[in-house]
């Protein structure tokens, strides 16, 4: 949870784009845009995936669902808005990071690489949208379209000894 929130302030600093005032910065330090800019990665896809996606999608796929034992079936949903809002953050984090990976630097190819970076986005945008509705069952449902592309991914690109394991399945068995 911590992960993500420092996520979200670094992709908001990141994404500030307002000029900074002349009383704040010295106009000797503002550096004029640049058409030749690129991105510089700050960690591997494989640390993106094990520190930032992977814990997001964690978030979303254990928010809600059952678990059955002897003592009978216990139901598990999102109950505040504060739990709501954490269960969207992740969709947006996983949303968000199909953006990151088609990059250049972090973009393995442009077909198939792309296809599928964008699923995720396309998943990310979905599974936002149902934490946002506060509906558990469509949470539940597209949990699986999530873990869904990100094997689809992982089947390709993350094959070998030093590949990291396919993320778990959604961890509970039904929806509430």
């Amino acid at each position: 949870m911590l992960r993500c929130c420092l996520l979200g302030l670094l992709l908001v600093a990141a994404c500030d784009t307002s000029t900074p005032s002349p009383a704040v910065t010295p106009a000797s330090t503002v550096m004029a845009p640049t058409t030749n800019a690129t991105f510089q990665p700050a960690v591997t896809n494989k640390q993106l995936m094990a520190e930032v996606i992977e814990p997001a999608a964690n978030v979303y796929w254990e928010a809600v669902g059952s678990t059955s034992d002897a003592r009978g079936t216990i139901e598990k949903a999102p109950k505040t808005e504060a739990e709501w809002n954490a269960v969207r953050d992740a969709a947006t984090v996983v949303a968000e990071a199909g953006n990151l990976l088609m990059l250049d630097g972090r973009a393995r190819n442009r077909d198939e690489w792309m296809t599928l970076s964008r699923g995720l986005i396309d998943v990310g945008v979905r599974a936002r949208a149902a934490a946002e509705r506060h509906d558990s069952k469509a949470v539940f449902d597209v949990g699986a379209e999530v873990y869904e592309a990100c094997v689809n991914c992982h089947s390709i690109y993350l094959v070998g000894p030093k590949a990291l394991p396919a993320p778990p399945p959604p961890a509970s068995s039904k929806p509430q």
